[in-house]
């Protein structure tokens, strides 16, 4: 049995997830449970991982897992309608379609265009082979397409080598959000969007990489990172 925050915060990083593709950050949780201090989000995780509802990995920025829901539906009804989309501070802005049910089933057909490096920049994507069965509650509006990422430059934000990234088509994107980058218009890659002056940066998210610095012209965004699938 959980208390209401443990239960709280338990559909909290869930739907983050199910939205982001990363875990919240322990500010965001904060915010999101109207908590004084971080102290007390580590104390609930803590609870969380002893009664086996979450998993915390090591070595890992912002990598938690939810393994287990409560039974309680009523409960978990109530929380996620305080928790609602424009609530949620993230990177990433996909919505959750209809009754939260019913998107957990529905699932619609992307083409996977490929494998996108998350390292250095690969050869421009070409035409699709396949598509990838993609649950309804990952994508909002607008044309989406999904890519395998490849490396671990982009680890700290929670995008893993083998994961499979969920793309919005299009051109334009916020500075700090993470698009699929066109480099020379012959190299693609998955960064995240930096806009300084006449100079685009395209930032990694692993202190390993060092961030690539290009004159505005010679970068088009593909499209826009809303969610991410992930096979264990």
């Amino acid at each position: 049995m959980l208390t209401p925050k443990q239960h709280e915060l338990l559909v909290f990083i869930d739907q983050h997830l199910r939205r982001t593709g990363c875990s919240p950050s322990f500010e965001e949780m904060k915010i999101g449970l109207d908590l004084k201090s971080k102290s007390g989000i580590h104390r609930l995780i803590g609870a969380l991982e002893e009664r086996g509802f979450l998993r915390r990995h090591k070595h890992r920025a912002r990598a938690l897992e939810v393994i287990r829901q409560p039974a309680d539906s009523v409960a978990t009804e109530r929380v996620d309608q305080k928790f609602a989309p424009n609530v949620i501070r993230g990177d990433f802005s996909a919505r959750f379609q209809g009754a939260r049910a019913a998107a957990e089933v529905a699932a619609v057909s992307l083409p996977l265009y490929g494998r996108i490096a998350a390292g250095q920049p690969i050869e421009a994507l070409r035409e699709h082979q396949t598509e990838i069965e993609v649950p309804i509650a990952f994508i909002g509006q607008g044309e989406h397409y999904a890519l395998e990422v490849v490396g671990d430059s982009m680890i700290d934000a929670g995008i893993l080598d083998g994961d499979t990234a969920i793309i919005r088509k299009g051109e334009t994107a916020e500075n700090g959000q993470i698009v699929v980058a066109l480099v020379d218009d012959n190299e693609v890659t998955l960064k995240r969007l930096r806009r300084r002056g006449n100079s685009t940066a395209l930032e990694p998210a692993n202190a390993r990489h060092e961030t690539r610095i290009f004159p505005a012209e010679r970068v088009k965004v593909q499209g826009r990172l809303v969610a991410l699938m992930r096979q264990y």
